[in-house]
């Protein structure tokens, strides 16, 4: 059998191909129309690719190689294909001349060619990748939640429709809760991270998980982030000793009986936050890449953003057991055997 593979007993679709496609259609409509109007964001063009070396790609946990290829013809440079947005979207913030509560929204496809591929994990990566432009009074904890809880007002809705069309019967909580992964720790600390996460989504359904990437008082993080776009290490709770305006929205998914990771997302770093993480993470160096300079000199604006995966909300809203059910990938052999074994058909 394949490690890594979850087999829910006796899977059946909710849907078949045709309607699963039609269900892919009116989900992503429907989502980004929606998210558009709640975040006041404007849809605009995103690169596939973007030179090398100069701080725009991202870099995720640091260890991730991403595509790379060199130019030929009359236009010779070394090119790599986006592994996220994450700080392509922050310039153009500034690009467009977006005020204070406005916003920009995209279509990102990337490929991640050292990712794990399960049933929630593929070499392709499709996600809205969203940005706003905040003022200094809103680098807080409180508008963090403010913007969690309107992306999960969207989740709802989208739902709803969903249920509307194909009968599909809802399941997320009418709110979010909201707990610090110290506290995780705190609540189980013989668990695992993802463990950790498992349990608080099993019991609430729908949570969002704040300062990952920050060190937890055993001396652990909670799960990788780069040092150069969220903040995971300014100062939440003096008393308590939390960190981070960071964090993931996680969902219970009654198909695969776990935790499900839909969002990432954080207020983004400053110029201290910057160069504190970057310290943390020994990566000093970054600071010399164009990128990096353009925010240490003040020219970028301050924002929020992240994430959020296409076909993973597909998958969940559609109650499907691997991605590759909405989404056209490559997988091992012996997965795609296994899954056509059990009634779980990839595109």
């Amino acid at each position: 059998m394949y490690q890594s593979l979850i087999v829910p007993q006796n899977y059946k679709s909710r849907l078949d191909l045709k309607e699963t496609e039609k269900g892919i259609r009116g989900i992503k409509e429907f989502f980004q129309i929606n998210l558009a109007e709640s975040l006041n964001l404007l849809r605009v063009s995103a690169p596939l690719f973007v030179k090398a070396g100069v701080g725009i790609n991202d870099d995720l946990n640091g260890t991730e190689k991403p595509v790379a290829f060199e130019t030929g013809g009359n236009f010779r440079e070394r090119i790599e294909i986006v592994q996220s947005l994450a700080k392509w979207k922050r310039m153009m913030l500034k690009d467009y001349g977006l005020n204070a509560g406005e916003g920009i929204y995209t279509d990102m496809n990337a490929i991640r060619p050292d990712e794990h591929v399960d049933n929630l994990h593929s070499i392709y990566v499709d996600q809205w990748d969203w940005e706003r432009r905040i003022g200094e009074g809103e680098r807080n904890l409180d508008f963090l939640k403010y913007m969690v809880r309107k992306i999960y007002n969207v989740l709802r809705r989208t739902e709803m429709y969903i249920y509307d069309r194909f009968l599909i019967k809802p399941i997320l909580p009418e709110e979010i809760t909201f707990i610090h992964s110290e506290e995780l720790l705190q609540e189980y600390p013989k668990l695992s991270a993802m463990d950790r996460e498992k349990e608080a989504a099993r019991k609430y359904g729908a949570i969002f998980v704040i300062g990952i990437g920050g060190e937890l008082s055993d001396g652990s993080i909670h799960d990788g982030r780069a040092p150069d776009y969220d903040d995971w290490t300014s100062v939440t709770d003096r008393e308590r000793g939390y960190c981070g305006l960071n964090g993931d929205i996680i969902l219970w998914s009654p198909i695969l009986e776990r935790n499900y990771e839909v969002s990432s997302m954080g207020i983004r770093v400053d110029r201290e936050a910057l160069l504190r993480q970057l310290k943390i993470r020994k990566a000093e160096g970054r600071q010399n890449l164009w990128w990096h300079q353009r925010l240490l000199q003040g020219e970028l604006p301050l924002s929020i953003g992240g994430g959020i995966g296409q076909s993973r909300l597909c998958m969940f809203f559609l109650r499907k057991a691997h991605i590759g059910e909405v989404q056209s990938s490559c997988w091992p052999e012996e997965m795609r055997k296994l899954c056509c074994e059990n009634n779980i058909f990839l595109l």
